[in-house]
């Protein structure tokens, strides 16, 4: 069967686990793994270029047997070959290309292509990772508001309008099962944009008690979180949506998350402060249900 021409229709952001789908490409990695193209897929993959939420977890339903799914990785083709998670050589959206979700599977699964099977994702472990996605957009939030008087220009503000530290500093963010943990350079091209990080190592304690508070105050609100989507493929465009006491809060974000703040449980963060290849502030987040 020749490569697929079309992204891969996803139903991960609806919350969707399970799905019965067609087998549209398969392919031996060099590690003996097998890239298996499915129509469709509840399965979240992760993305090479913009590692933050990891795969999900699943297992597949064929004639003959069952498996687990050893990772989910973003693909990519141009329709004379696949590429898969880092051999990318284009980043998602580039003309020409389709995107894809390769589910890899031990050397020993049989499948045909052109066959139909099920495929289930792991509801406890895509939980714990939808709440540390959707604590984590709530706590860049409230690191915004709580560094606003660090800024001494005007820069691009967040989803409330407050100077967007979080997207302008942001180094590296990695979601965790019901946490995440997001570093920030404090760099020269911050300051250079208007970040003055004078007296910042006194006030961790401070900030610290201000975010806990802000997002404490938006868990007790219920406040209703959805996914905004333009279509239901892997490129498709999509927003982490909340609508917070202080207004509507809207964040590009291609992860998975929850319906609601309240479902978060107890936040808490710790900040501090590294001086490793370089200044940085690293935040660590962790929700108890």
């Amino acid at each position: 069967m020749t490569l697929p021409k079309q992204d891969t229709i996803i139903s991960y952001p609806t919350g969707t686990l399970e799905e019965t789908a067609r087998v549209l490409h398969i392919e031996t990695l060099l590690d003996g793994r097998q890239a298996v193209i499915l129509d469709r897929t509840p399965c979240h993959p992760v993305d090479a270029f913009w590692p933050d939420q990891g795969a999900d977890r699943a297992t597949i339903h064929y004639d003959g047997g069952q498996a687990a799914v050893l990772d989910c990785q973003l693909a990519a083709t141009d329709g004379s070959a696949l590429y898969v998670g880092a051999d990318l050589p284009v980043r998602q959206g580039t003309e020409g290309w389709s995107f894809l979700a390769a589910h890899l599977l031990p050397a020993d699964v049989e499948l045909t292509e052109g066959s139909e099977l099920g495929i289930a994702v792991d509801a406890s472990y895509r939980r714990a990772l939808s709440r540390g996605h959707s604590a984590c957009h709530l706590v860049s939030l409230a690191l915004n508001q709580a560094l606003s008087g660090h800024w001494t220009k005007e820069v691009r503000t967040d989803a409330l309008g407050a100077p967007d530290f979080d997207g302008l500093a942001i180094s590296s963010s990695s979601i965790v099962e019901n946490g995440s943990i997001d570093v920030f350079r404090l760099n020269k091209s911050l300051r250079r944009k208007g970040f003055n990080a004078e007296g910042l190592p006194e006030q961790l304690s401070e900030l610290t008690s201000l975010i806990n508070q802000t997002v404490a105050e938006w868990v007790q609100a219920a406040a209703p979180i959805r996914i905004d989507r333009e279509g239901d493929r892997l490129t498709d465009r999509r927003y982490w949506s909340c609508a917070l006491p202080e207004g509507e809060a809207r964040i590009a974000c291609g992860g998975t998350h929850l319906d609601s703040t309240s479902a978060l449980g107890k936040v808490s963060i710790t900040l501090e402060l590294t001086d490793l290849d370089g200044p940085e502030l690293r935040m660590t987040t962790a929700c108890q249900e």
